[in-house]
């Protein structure tokens, strides 16, 4: 088992994202032409490991990677931002047409997910912060169990019903979910976070779009983080947002390990107030000054909701 040293590791599945603005979709035997396109790479817990490594944190990734054209593509990302990428083979690069439209975004994709090797086993006894998305179940759950065992904190992003991914649950202390898992599990966002306490997760957290995140912290108390209005003109895509959420917490983390949860969670708010304003993940990618900016800008228009 290699030693190695880093920050965090980040387990998910990697896409190349093509990302098209149109003002309308062609069917039947029609052509149209986009307005603008952005080709970047794509994934939960990939983009959210890119976000953090671009806020200064030494990420690792282990994810799926093919030798093709996209595969080529995806290490010379990953090796701009200095990503160390651990690949698990596939055959065939997975790949995601989206296409925003009026703050939704609509995706097509083309996954492989058939690996063609175990994954890599790694010691990760000098990392700080262990990330997933429920993809690749084997390995994440492994690295959980072992992340529990050395003290290291585990977050996950519950984006949606995955296989194993309750069982996953089992290893997380930090644990931020969609609205869409909700819906998926027959909860309310009130019934999801105590059924996450119920998991033994520390921190829990629901994310619910314009209504922003419900949560708890280590006190248990149930809480609302509104979320930043950013003016629908300048909304260009939101894909991507909540990845660079995760992300953001993670390096907020990494940097304050002793700063409140809510801390952490509006720096993270911030940063996808930056994304959203970007066409494709990697231009929306903030910077510190750019998560400052957002925060200083948009903050006066966020409003506390009822708990749910």
């Amino acid at each position: 088992m290699p030693e190695i040293d880093l920050d965090a590791l980040f387990i998910g599945h990697a896409y190349i994202d093509v990302t098209m603005l149109a003002d309308e979709m062609p069917a039947g035997d029609e052509k149209m032409v986009a307005r603008d396109y952005a080709v970047s790479f794509g994934g939960n817990a990939v983009t959210a490991g890119f976000a953090c490594a671009k806020l200064g944190h030494d990420v690792h990734l282990l994810t799926t990677q093919a030798r093709d054209w996209l595969g080529h593509m995806f290490a010379e990302m990953a090796d701009c931002y200095g990503v160390r990428v651990h690949p698990r083979k596939v055959a065939r690069s997975s790949l995601s047409f989206v296409l925003p439209n009026d703050g939704k975004r609509a995706i097509l994709r083309a996954r492989d997910d058939n690996y063609m090797q175990p994954f890599v086993r790694l010691d990760i006894s000098s990392a700080r912060v262990l990330h997933l998305d429920g993809h690749m179940a084997d390995a994440a759950i492994h690295y959980a169990r072992a992340a529990r065992e050395g003290g290291v904190l585990v977050s996950i992003d519950g984006g949606a019903m995955r296989p194993h991914i309750e069982e996953l649950f089992d290893f997380v202390d930090v644990a931020v979910v969609s609205k869409q898992l909700c819906n998926q599990m027959s909860f309310t966002e009130g019934e999801m976070l105590a059924w996450l306490k119920s998991k033994g997760c520390r921190v829990g957290a629901v994310t619910v779009g314009e209504k922003g995140t419900f949560w708890y912290g280590e006190d248990g108390a149930p809480q609302h983080l509104p979320s930043l209005h950013v003016p629908s003109e300048r909304v260009i895509d939101t894909s991507g947002a909540g990845d660079v959420f995760h992300g953001a917490y993670c390096a907020s983390y990494l940097d304050r390990p002793d700063a409140p949860w809510r801390a952490h969670f509006e720096f993270a708010r911030a940063a996808s107030a930056h994304k959203v304003q970007h066409l494709g993940n990697e231009a929306g990618l903030p910077t510190r000054a750019d998560i400052a900016r957002a925060d200083e800008e948009f903050s006066a228009g966020a409003v506390t909701e009822a708990f749910v």
